[in-house]
């Protein structure tokens, strides 16, 4: 037996029962003198005690706010509903009439005083008229009391029988309908969903599996469907409920139920429509600013204008953060605008959201600061080479939080903004004339080799490397006279192509002042001693221009 099957035989078996209860309790109003009873008085005034209520039938008649002439209301409301009782256990019309006194509102049954509605019963409803509780609390009790005799009604009982088993008929045959209507637009659906994934493709792949778009469409028809039921069966008992006396304020309350909260959605929604234009409004508005400064900071990437303040590496990061700043402020003056924004629990997400942010992205917020001092201090730019700690290479992307950079040998480097603002950065590209970048390399040689012809060497090998410019031309400088060897460092200006070529340009000037030493005779060593040389490690000035080294015009040999 299928689920659907096991719910109707369910509602089938609920109906029989209720279609008992309901007779049972038309029998018992025929036979009893009064209405049904609670099984015990003390039972009867804790339910009395909690609520305040006079109810007839299962039916509320009035609420007692208050305590009457020293009478707790318990006992008012038990008093009142035992009169009620002993009224219609008498017969007769059943007229309920209103007498107004100066302590409040006599409520009478055929002349009877069945109970008074206080002053101080309307006085808890902030000012409410007397004139107007009395006529609901008439209208109330005339209802109870029609319904009283409707329940000892046996013709009326067995018409409202035949009503509910024909709305449980339609009502099987509505789920039966949904339910195969529901399997036929499944079928479809999951059909087209899974030829629609087929046609979304990149590059030969599918950019959303068959399966799981045929499941997400299945479990939407799904919920769907059970919403569907549910809706349906909730009508159906409302329904139900409302062709019984006894039962009727069950039913009532339902349908009462269902129509306030759509009528309050609805109305919810109407109301929040001007506030949502006024939203859509300056989010509209927001985007257009940003259109119009898009265009703004492309002309400055492009070279179209030029500011002195801006220029074109830091327009792009520049009109990201305005564009940020814009729908920031966009957000916060169309927040109040937003429906539900003034709840309670809005406030209490708001405050949760803006807590997990502060608290989880206090690292995000400083690299994005890193990001932006680098950004705007020019430190570097894209396309400069740089070093930063033992990383070197050339800029290929600066971005809020990271820094991208190509070595030129196959590697590319992700440098937090923060580690890049924290270390020591030297930039290659920055101080050369013209576009290019500087290499340099250094060497130790020992005491013994002349420093000219050293200078003469590396200088000789820069110009060999092609990749390096004449102009301005390869200089070398003693950057330490150590205690067992010279240090120099050649400095030249290569042109530039990219991170690549630049791991060429030096590997190649490496190589040839290998070569240019070995030439001449000079070792490229990093003497260290153990004791005293035989000899003082000296130049004769007889060697100190030599080959390929030459003396400076106005030198003395």
């Amino acid at each position: 037996m299928g689920t659907l099957e096991r719910t109707l035989a369910g509602l089938a078996l609920s109906v029989l029962a209720l279609g008992a209860c309901v007779a049972r309790a038309g029998d018992q109003a025929a036979s009893a003198p009064h209405p049904p009873q609670l099984p015990s008085e003390a039972a009867q005034e804790t339910k009395a005690a909690k609520s305040g209520v006079v109810t007839l039938f299962n039916r509320p008649i009035a609420r007692f706010r208050a305590n009457f002439l020293a009478v707790p209301i318990a006992e008012r409301v038990e008093a009142a509903e035992r009169r009620i009782a002993a009224r219609l256990e008498q017969g007769g019309p059943g007229v309920v009439t209103v007498e107004h006194v100066p302590q409040g509102a006599l409520v009478k049954i055929d002349g009877a005083l069945a109970f008074v509605v206080a002053n101080e019963d309307v006085d808890q409803l902030g000012g409410e008229a007397l004139d107007a509780v009395a006529n609901d609390v008439r209208r109330n009790l005339e209802r109870a009391i029609a319904e009283t005799r409707e329940a000892r009604d046996t013709r009326r009982m067995l018409s409202a029988a035949l009503w509910a088993g024909g709305a449980t008929l339609v009502y099987a045959a509505a789920l039966l309908v949904l339910r195969l209507s529901g399997r036929a637009l499944t079928r479809r659906a999951v059909r087209l969903a899974g030829r629609k994934a087929g046609e979304i493709t990149f590059h030969g792949t599918e950019v959303i599996q068959r399966e799981r778009l045929g499941r997400l469409v299945l479990r939407v028809l799904q919920i769907g469907f059970w919403a569907l039921v549910l809706l349906v069966t909730y009508q159906w008992l409302s329904f139900v409920l409302g062709l019984f006396p006894y039962t009727r304020p069950w039913g009532e309350h339902l349908y009462a139920f269902l129509k306030d909260t759509v009528e309050g959605i609805l109305i919810a929604s109407a109301s929040a429509i001007p506030d949502l234009f006024v939203a859509a409004m300056i989010l509209l508005l927001a985007r257009a600013i940003n259109g119009t400064l898009s265009g703004f900071f492309d002309g400055v990437q492009t070279g179209r204008i030029e500011l002195d303040w801006l220029d074109r590496d830091s327009a792009l990061p520049t009109r990201r953060l305005v564009s940020l700043v814009v729908w920031v402020f966009a957000l916060a003056m169309a927040y109040p605008y937003i429906p539900g924004s003034g709840t309670e629990a809005f406030k209490g997400l708001s405050v949760l959201v803006g807590l997990m942010v502060s608290i989880g992205a206090s690292g995000i917020v400083g690299q994005a600061a890193s990001g932006l001092i680098l950004m705007y201090t020019r430190t570097f730019r894209t396309g400069e080479y740089v070093r930063v700690a033992e990383h070197e290479g050339t800029v290929v992307e600066m971005g809020l939080f990271t820094t991208r950079v190509r070595t030129g040998l196959g590697e590319e480097l992700t440098l937090p903004n923060s580690t890049v603002l924290g270390t020591v950065t030297k930039n290659y590209s920055r101080a050369v004339r013209g576009h290019g970048f500087i290499v340099d390399v250094p060497v130790t040689i020992g005491y013994d080799a002349p420093w000219r012809q050293v200078h003469a060497m590396l200088v000789e090998a820069a110009r060999r490397t092609a990749g390096i410019l004449a102009d301005p031309a390869p200089r070398v400088f003693q950057t330490a006279l150590s205690d067992f060897y010279v240090e120099y460092r050649l400095v030249a200006q290569a042109v530039p192509s990219g991170p690549a070529a630049r791991a060429e340009v030096m590997s190649a000037l490496r190589a040839n002042v290998q070569d240019v030493f070995n030439e001449y005779g000079v070792q490229i060593m990093s003497p260290h001693y153990l004791g005293d040389p035989a000899e003082a490690k000296v130049v004769p000035r007889a060697h100190w221009y030599a080959s390929p080294a030459a003396p400076e015009p106005g030198t003395r040999d």
